[in-house]
């Protein structure tokens, strides 16, 4: 299910037209809470990140051509994504183990020849985005990896889908390009709160993903572990 909201701005250089405009993206943000209201649901997804419970309600929703198994909290930002499929890049979701595949480079050789030795079901990508200075100004970011980890799934009578998965992820962190910050304006800080407000009245994280979004890269990297973690989607 897709959500949408626009704002039209017009950019002003004045304190009250400053102050016109902040009162107006209140009123907004308000109302768009009030229209949405939070979509509760059955599902359910629980990890621990680093050593940190992380628990919420998952969807599954489509991001550009494929259907992604989606997972979101707020205060801080939190988008813990999934994707299950065939090596030709088909949708699945069915019973089976599934082999868990670098993010950027899932159509490897490498990870064809482990493909086709093993007994899978078919491939699976994990991404997760936590932002780490509000609002939305830099984020840690972890993009599964090719280390011979597996998901586990098992489908229920009662139509949900059962996941189990653990593993490693390759994080690094992004920081808002000065450019970014500076000609975007007033206009792109209301595009992040209304994100936010989204996210958080939702439950679909909206515009959360930092690259190719106006962040840099830092030289810093690091590793995520993602341990016992469980998820339960209706499918059926």
């Amino acid at each position: 299910m897709e959500q949408s909201n626009t704002f039209v701005y017009t950019e002003r250089t004045t304190p009250k037209a400053m102050l016109k405009t902040t009162l107006l993206l209140a009123l907004c943000l308000s109302i768009t809470v009030v229209s949405f209201g939070q979509m509760a649901n059955d599902n359910t997804l629980s990890v621990q990140i680093d050593g940190t419970e992380f628990a919420t309600q998952p969807r599954r929703i489509r991001i550009g051509n494929a259907f992604w198994i989606t997972a979101n909290a707020i205060k801080p930002d939190k988008s813990l994504r999934m994707w299950l499929g065939t090596f030709d890049r088909s949708d699945i979701l069915e019973p089976g183990t599934y082999l868990v595949v670098d993010f950027d480079k899932s159509n490897s050789k490498e990870i064809r020849k482990k493909y086709d030795a093993g007994s899978y079901k078919g491939i699976a990508m994990i991404k997760y985005v936590e932002e780490t200075r509000t609002p939305r100004m830099e984020y840690h970011v972890g993009k599964s990896q090719d280390n011979d980890e597996t998901i586990d799934v098992k489908m229920g009578s009662d139509g949900f889908l059962e996941a189990t998965f653990s593993g490693k992820l390759a994080g690094s962190y992004w920081k808002e390009r000065g450019s970014a910050t500076v000609f975007g304006g007033m206009g792109r800080l209301m595009n992040k709160m209304e994100d936010k407000v989204v996210t958080k009245a939702t439950g679909y994280d909206s515009d959360i993903d930092p690259e190719g979004n106006g962040y840099k890269r830092q030289p810093k990297t690091d590793e995520i572990v993602l341990t016992n973690g469980k998820a339960r989607l209706k499918v059926k």
